[in-house]
């Protein structure tokens, strides 16, 4: 970990809350699948929802079912990452508003799973960051469709050491929070001594508290996923991944390709006309 710093700014990112035609995958075949139609003005997506994660799943389904995605926006795009919807405020904004505050006044537990990682296509839950939202809990109504890119296998080797130090770092951070007066008092009186001696405490309490844990490490199915498919790995174990994409791949990355402002909004509005669970009828 850098040694530099209760000293001392302490910074967080993440998603907030915020090819070709693809051939239909097998898994539409599957007919216990819960499947959601997303009609956009960009083309329809067919997303899968998985029953491991039934609390996301369940919710998904009640907001479709209730409207409140018909009319929003795709209201941040970044290429190579992440096409996010589901902000209700989007439904009624102007062309210079900031979205991706909106909510639907609840959140929901996280259901991280070790068999769904970020690979291309998988749909996600955003949610507000570790600071505020240490559980991890997901937004009651945003979610995202990783596009992400691909990976060789040294870059992963790389990423995984890179998320290893970022876990020491996130724990660093916690502590140093706690810390915060004392820290001040000893920055105004130059006490650069107490300063490093508080910064070395700090770290040994934070290797100790990751130890706790097993390092995280890259699944071989994962690598074959991130070196072949693509998508998002650094997100892994953050956000809950509740379901993926099964038509439409082809639409997500039209989407992908828009312009977009300086806040990640695309120019030209990118809106879901309509949301709906694909009844047993409909599959056959």
């Amino acid at each position: 970990m850098k040694k530099t710093t209760i000293l001392f700014t302490l910074i967080l990112c993440c998603i907030t809350a915020c090819t070709g035609n693809q051939k239909k995958n097998n898994n539409m075949a599957n007919d216990n699948a819960t499947l959601v139609k997303i009609e956009t003005t960009m083309g329809d997506i067919t997303v899968k929802l998985y029953d491991e994660t039934p609390k996301h799943k369940e919710n998904f389904i009640k907001l479709v079912k209730e409207g409140v995605y018909d009319s929003t926006l795709f209201h941040r795009v970044i290429k190579n990452f992440m096409i996010q919807a589901g902000d209700p405020t989007s439904k009624t904004a102007s062309a210079t508003d900031t979205l991706g505050s909106g909510d639907v006044g609840y959140t929901i537990p996280a259901e991280f799973n070790p068999k769904f990682f970020h690979k291309r296509g998988v749909l996600a839950a955003a949610r507000q960051g570790d600071d505020v939202n240490p559980n991890k809990e997901s937004s009651g109504c945003q979610f995202y469709i990783v596009t992400g890119r691909k990976f060789s296998e040294a870059q992963m080797i790389n990423l995984e050491n890179q998320m290893n130090e970022a876990r020491l770092d996130t724990v660093f951070q916690a502590l140093a929070r706690k810390h915060m007066k004392e820290i001040y008092k000893m920055r105004k009186a130059n006490d650069m001594e107490g300063l490093m001696a508080l910064q070395d405490t700090l770290e040994a309490q934070a290797r100790a508290e990751v130890k706790k844990e097993p390092a995280l490490k890259f699944t071989r199915e994962q690598i074959q996923a991130y070196t072949t498919v693509g998508g998002a790995p650094h997100l892994d174990g953050s956000y809950t991944i509740f379901g993926e994409v099964v038509d439409g791949m082809d639409v997500v990355a039209r989407i992908e390709a828009v312009k977009t402002n300086r806040t990640d909004r695309p120019e030209k509005d990118v809106r879901i006309l309509k949301a709906s669970v694909i009844e047993k009828s409909d599959k056959e």
